[in-house]
């Protein structure tokens, strides 16, 4: 399989650790949606990362998505997803808001930075701001009563997705998402990106 993407995206960095953790074999390709447009529209026209190589040539895209695929491969003993209903749903939860967070985050990276200063349209990047708030806002209540993992083997899709997220706003707006107000994110974003896993898969 390839993964084909930057490390700098948290989608990919997202699969990437998820890989690692799954111990399935895997090259990456860090393949531009920018800079290398026209090398990454050969592997797959619609320009999407992360996309995913299947060992038969076939593409998959978005990183939930590839991460369903990769838990099939695991088999039984996947870990990425938990299996009794009220877990799921918690873990669907979780989820959900960090990839608000993430989705929020990247729309204003990219009106920043793409966008001319004089199209920017205010409003619009204080609604998105106020949504990436009031996401990283209810996942701040939710690890203050959650059972987090103790180490590397008891990470989950849902544990890499949330501490990838806040790494991610932390490292590209950390003046719009104050970490001293979010302790509990703050601290198990660090402790993760201590372990070996995430120490190998920098988001750079």
């Amino acid at each position: 399989m390839k993964l084909i993407g930057m490390l700098d995206s948290p989608y990919v960095r997202r699969v990437a650790i998820c890989l690692k953790l799954l111990k399935l074999d895997f090259e990456h390709e860090s393949i531009s949606v920018f800079s290398t447009y026209d090398q990454f529209a050969k592997i797959n026209p619609v320009v999407k990362a992360p996309t995913l190589i299947a060992d038969n040539g076939l593409t998959v895209m978005d990183s939930t998505l590839i991460l369903q695929y990769l838990a099939t491969l695991a088999g039984p003993e996947q870990r990425l997803f938990p299996t009794r209903p009220d877990d799921a749903l918690r873990a669907a939860r979780l989820t959900g808001l960090a990839l608000a967070a993430c989705e929020k985050s990247v729309q204003i990276v990219y009106e920043r930075n793409l966008r001319p200063a004089d199209k920017q349209h205010e409003p619009w990047v204080e609604r998105v701001r106020a949504q990436l708030l009031a996401a990283y806002a209810e996942l701040e209540r939710e690890l203050a009563t959650a059972t987090l993992p103790a180490g590397q083997d008891s990470f989950d899709a849902t544990d890499v997705t949330v501490a990838v997220g806040w790494h991610f706003t932390q490292m590209m707006l950390p003046e719009i998402v104050n970490k001293a107000a979010h302790p509990h994110l703050q601290g198990f974003s660090a402790f993760a990106e201590e372990l070996p896993v995430f120490r190998s898969t920098p988001a750079v």
